[in-house]
């Protein structure tokens, strides 16, 4: 007898099955911006206010993070597949023709996303391949009439008005 585990190729595969939003993760230092994209960001907590993001223990990217005080954390939104498809590009092009500004204490912020948050490392966990990031929020703002881009079944999607149950 096959079970539904037996069945199922990857994990991989079955957690593409499971939608989740977008975001990048960025800073910038004397040398530009620098960031990666992210479709594990959650809230943690509102008092204190936290957050988490799942980043590859692989990336290049981190260390160069864990070395800027604030990082931003910039939620895409639905009109934005573009800049998602940016940040597959390689590290150095990540940024090419896309707008953005850059906080005092170092957070990159991208140009209309659908929310965006000013954030500082408070831990690092270390979970099997990847690292668990848990943020302090300094600052946050959001667009309530923006809808956000969607990553499900490995593709990126637009959400728009979800019917309430």
């Amino acid at each position: 007898m096959t079970t539904a585990f037996e069945t199922e190729p990857t994990l991989r595969a079955t957690m593409a099955r499971y939608p989740t939003g977008l975001v990048t993760v960025a800073a910038g230092d004397a040398d530009g911006p620098f960031g990666l994209i992210a479709s594990s960001f959650t809230s943690v907590s509102l008092d204190p206010p936290l957050v988490s993001v799942n980043i590859a223990a692989t990336s290049t990217t981190l260390p160069r993070l864990s070395a800027v005080p604030q990082w931003g954390v910039s939620v895409l939104a639905a009109n934005q597949p573009t800049v998602a498809d940016a940040f597959r590009r390689p590290a150095p092009r990540r940024f090419d023709g896309l707008g953005w500004r850059r906080e005092a204490g170092g957070a990159v912020l991208l140009d209309g996303a659908d929310a965006v948050f000013v954030t500082r490392p408070r831990q690092i966990v270390t979970a099997g391949d990847h690292v668990i990031a848990v943020l302090t929020v300094d600052r946050h703002s959001g667009d309530p009439t923006v809808d956000p881009l969607v990553f499900y079944r490995s593709r990126w999607h637009r959400v728009s008005a979800l019917e309430a149950h």
